[in-house]
Order: C-alpha cells, then structure tokens, then sequence
C-alpha cells in the first residue's frame, strides 16, 4: 500500500519471438511517467506443458528488480505479462507464474493475456472493436466487452494468412515459379532473393532445417514490397494478403456494429511499416468488407497494452472479458482508501 504522495508503480511485460520486454509505470499522486523498457533478447522457451513458466521467471524477476532499484519502489500494484502463444500453451504460465511472481517480487494483482489482447488493449483500449496484429506472424481480436473473438494465429504452416511469413513465402514461391519457367513467375523477386539468400537451388537446403523459419520467411516480404510498383505479381500478393487481413478483422468484429456504427478497427505490428504498397489494398479490402467500421490509427503496441492493463488492474476498472485462455486475473481487492465506496448492489 501507498501513502499520499508515495510512488507506486506497475509492471507490463511482453514475451515474444524476439524476446521478453518489460516496462515499469510509475505514478506519483496523479502524475504519471513510464521507464525506458529493458529487453532479455532470448524468447522464453515452450515445452510440453507449453510456454515454460520457470524459464520467463529466470528472465523477468532481474528486469523487474532493476526497474524497481532504478525508479526507487520496492513493491508492484499490478503486473500483467502478455504472452505469444498464451491461448494454447498458457497451462504452466497459469499455474506456476502467479507464486512465483508472489514469492520473488510480492506480486499480489497479475493479470497473463494472449498477446493478441494486450495487441487490443494497446491499439483501442477498452472500447468494442476490432485489432489486427501483424509481424511474421498474424493474429485477430475482437471484442464486444462481453467476450473474446479470436481469427487466425495458427503459425506459418496452418495459417497466418497475410503476415510477413505468408507474404516472404508467397514471394519466394514466385521466384521460384521464374526460376523453373512455369506460370505465375517473377523475375524481379527471383534477382531479388538471389542478392539476399544466393542461387534458389540452395533456398530449400537453408530454410528446411532451419528453426526460426517464419522469420527468415518474413524477411523477405519487404522485397516483395519493394517490388509491388512494377512487378504485378508482386502487387498481386500483396492485394491477396491485404485480403486476407481483411478477412480476419470480419471474422472478430463485434455483432451488431452495422446498427450501431461505432465498432473501430486498428492495425498494430511491425508488418504495417511496410507502407504503401500493403496499406492501399489493405484500406480497400477493410472498407469492402467492414463498410460500417472505423478505422483507426492504434494507440500503442503490445508493450503499452501490458501497462494498461496492469494500471487498470491496479486501479480496480478493469472491464475487459476474463476468459482463462485470453485473459486470466488474479487480484486482491485495492486498499478502501484509494476508491470511492462503491453503492451497495440493490
């Protein structure tokens, strides 16, 4: 607990292919200020019971300690760690995180989230909508505020259809198709992922074996990108990817916002940055399919969506649906002298 003028702070954390980020949000009375995010650079490992607790544990305990140490806090209002691939291999996050957290940082107010809904949280907040998340891999949520839609984020084999991976493979698959002469060819992708991976005949021999396949799969959607301008077969999967995308934000919009015209749709991941060539289709493609929608520029990323939930959290107004797979809360009542009383439910 905090006195008047004492300063508090809450902790957002993402974990991703790419690593583990965390953010402490500090608040003194009604100012607020966040630290800068320190980053592991090592992707917590899954196994059999999933994404492996005691692994994000090892990572994310030193961070927080010197977020803490260097802000000047010794305790945590909230944490919220938002996770990639949380909705099918949160099992040992659910059981193992919250008495570890208790144990090593006196974490009593977690909240664990499918990074698609701290994707959400960071683009819309909490209002109904819709939220595309996108980098090499792709995942859509919606929400109505009373449950969860979720569209895709079944990895690059099964899915993620219009993500980075899909458009580097599509891509690849094009140069390929020049380089054997059959129909549906490139050239210019071909010159290009000759200049970044060497003669195709060795593609497969560096790809198959390869673990972090989506990735290197993804790296090559900005050549695709870079070719849309002049190559219609390039132009043309990004339009199909753009597609794709839009298809995804349908299958989660919340019911009903053909009536009452006030669902928003938003894109957020490093897949946009691609600019122009993807987001003109792209807009095209949401405006087909979701006449009645908005769209909106996102206001965070996931990260920012992390602290937004731990803030909330903290301060007892957390409406978003609690689903065990999708978002999961474990929290102690906040201290009566922080809220107003609450009216007694007739």
């Amino acid at each position: 607990m905090t006195g008047p003028g004492e300063m508090s702070g809450v902790l957002g954390v993402d974990s991703g292919g790419s690593g583990l980020r965390a953010v402490l949000a500090l608040k003194v009375g009604q100012e607020g200020r966040g630290t800068a995010p320190l980053e592991s650079g090592e992707p917590v490992r899954t196994g059999a019971r999933g994404i492996d607790a005691g692994h994000l544990v090892e990572q994310l305990v030193p961070m927080a300690r010197q977020l803490m140490a260097d802000a000047g806090i010794a305790t945590l209002r909230a944490v919220t760690v938002g996770a990639a691939g949380y909705t099918s291999l949160g099992d040992s996050l659910r059981a193992d995180l919250p008495s570890a957290l208790a144990r090593e940082l006196g974490v009593r107010n977690l909240a664990l989230a499918a990074d698609g809904v701290t994707a959400y949280v960071g683009a819309l907040g909490q209002r109904p909508g819709a939220v595309v998340a996108a980098g090499t891999g792709l995942i859509a949520i919606g929400t109505d505020l009373t449950s969860w839609r979720k569209a895709d984020g079944w990895g690059h084999l099964l899915g993620d259809n219009g993500s980075g991976a899909w458009i580097g493979r599509a891509g690849l698959d094009a140069a390929l198709r020049a380089h054997d002469g059959r129909s549906g060819g490139s050239a210019p992708l071909l010159a290009r992922g000759e200049a970044m991976f060497g003669p195709a005949g060795t593609w497969p021999g560096q790809l198959y074996p390869r673990t972090d396949r989506p990735a290197m799969l993804a790296s090559f959607a900005p050549e695709v990108a870079a070719c849309a301008d002049g190559d219609p077969v390039a132009a043309d999967i990004l339009a199909e990817a753009a597609r794709h995308i839009a298809d995804a934000a349908r299958a989660v919009c919340p019911a009903g916002g053909e009536v009452s015209g006030e669902v928003q749709v938003a894109l957020t991941g490093g897949l946009f940055k691609m600019g122009a060539p993807l987001l003109v289709p792209l807009r095209a493609a949401l405006t087909d399919r979701l006449p009645y929608a908005r769209q909106v520029a996102a206001g965070g990323d996931p990260l920012a969506g992390a602290v937004r939930i731990a803030v909330d959290l903290a301060e007892d107004r957390l409406t978003l649906p609690r689903e065990e797979d999708m978002l999961y809360v474990i929290g102690e009542p906040p201290a009566p002298e922080a809220h107003a009383p609450k009216s007694p439910a007739p």
